[in-house]
């Protein structure tokens, strides 16, 4: 039987930072909040993140779809035009992303 006092050592990274991975990546948390609304066509989602090269805006839809937190529909073949909207995963994150909106604010960061 180990000391009480003994330390345990976990291998895998504990849930908050595993949700960091998910939501804290650039561009990612203003990609969610912009599909609230409801479903975005990639080029105008790309507009509205103006800082945002369309390669990463892109990837981030890609890693956001891979976590199942947003949809991608494909309007048109010809051209292509696709549209991205939120999971109910992807809704439940929206509670997350306010209340770091909130924290924020308040604190002026």
């Amino acid at each position: 039987m180990p000391p009480a006092t003994e330390i345990k050592r976990c291998t895998e990274p504990c849930p908050i930072e595993r949700g960091m991975r998910v939501l804290g990546g650039k561009w990612t948390g203003s990609v969610l909040w912009h599909l609230k609304a409801g479903p975005v066509r990639f080029n105008d989602l790309a507009r509205q993140l103006g800082g945002a090269s369309k390669k990463m805006v892109d990837q981030r839809l890609k890693e956001l779809e891979a976590h199942g937190l947003v949809r991608r529909q494909v309007l048109s073949t010809r051209p292509i035009a696709v549209a991205y909207q939120m999971t109910p995963a992807g809704q439940s994150a929206l509670d997350v992303l306010e209340r770091l909106r909130e924290w924020t604010e308040t604190n002026g960061i």
